[in-house]
């Protein structure tokens, strides 16, 4: 059986340091981090994702402005909120929960954020510093999947890595990000040929496409590190209730690999920690703090 990555544990620690932080630079500085956080419509899941967000802010001592506009919010209208919070020199940090509706391009939401306020590392300019190696605002997920495994393989270089899935949110920043700790990286993605042997290559697999129990035991390389990003809701046979699970068929892989995240507990939980790290970098950053 595979060692258990445990990212919620991994999370809370984090947190704890930049709570910290937080105190110091409050103390010290008379800097507040702030994050604005934009939800429009009514979706479940959104709704879900933006009430634990302002838990943790709370629990950090980050301050939270939280925008609820409704589904009939016109794009005009999200982006003159989004230019008024720009220019607002209390509020270092803004998030637009995605997906907004479909009146609204995502994208140039998205790239309408200050790149020093895009805290969740999706503007152009942040992906093109990525690219580079100059990095400014990461994206969270992937952000905190390089730490989980930083902290359980030490030093990368030299590792073959494959991520399965090229999305601009989690697979192509992932694939930046183990690059620049000098891994040999893969991109696999719904056209790669042979896909259970490229990733039986893999020392360390990132599994990134959004179906559930995609990546099978017999793809994964033995003593391999696994990190299942996937979070996916089906209906348990057994009890007729949703559960979450990965992209990983979890308990079958955990026999061969080496280390696994699960889901969840898993890569989830750092999301929202890399978040509060952004924000309290962002913050630093604005202030002209090192």
């Amino acid at each position: 059986m595979s060692k258990l990555i445990d990212g919620k544990a991994f999370a809370d620690r984090l947190c704890a340091t930049l709570a910290e932080e937080v105190v110091t630079l409050k103390k010290d500085n008379q800097l507040s981090p702030c994050i604005a956080v934009v939800l429009v419509g009514e979706d479940p899941a959104s709704a879900t994702y933006v009430g634990a967000k302002v838990k943790r802010c709370e629990q950090l001592g980050i301050d939270s402005r939280s925008h609820h506009l409704d589904v009939t919010t016109s794009e005009e209208e999200l982006l003159s909120l989004i230019e008024q919070l720009n220019n607002d020199p209390e509020v270092h940090g803004i998030l637009v929960q995605l997906p907004v509706p479909k009146q609204i391009n995502g994208d140039a939401v998205i790239n309408a954020i200050n790149p020093d306020k895009d805290v969740d590392g999706f503007h152009i300019s942040n992906a093109g510093a990525l690219a580079v190696g100059q990095n400014n605002m990461v994206p969270c997920t992937p952000l905190g999947s390089l730490m989980l495994l930083q902290d359980e393989l030490g030093d990368l270089s030299g590792m073959n890595a494959v991520v399965v899935g090229r999305s601009n949110i989690v697979g192509k920043p992932m694939a930046a990000l183990l690059l620049q700790q000098s891994c040999t990286v893969t991109i696999a993605h719904s056209r790669t040929k042979d896909l259970p042997a490229v990733c039986r290559e893999a020392d360390i697999l990132v599994a990134a496409v959004g179906i559930p129990h995609f990546i099978q035991a017999d793809w994964v390389k033995p003593g391999a590190t696994v990190i299942d990003v996937g979070i996916n809701r089906i209906k348990d046979e057994a009890t007729g209730k949703n559960r979450l699970v990965g992209d990983v068929d979890y308990s079958a892989a955990a026999e061969v690999a080496g280390a696994i995240t699960p889901v969840p507990g898993g890569v989830g939980p750092m999301t929202i920690a890399c978040l509060m790290y952004n924000t309290v970098a962002a913050a630093k950053n604005q202030a002209g703090i090192a």
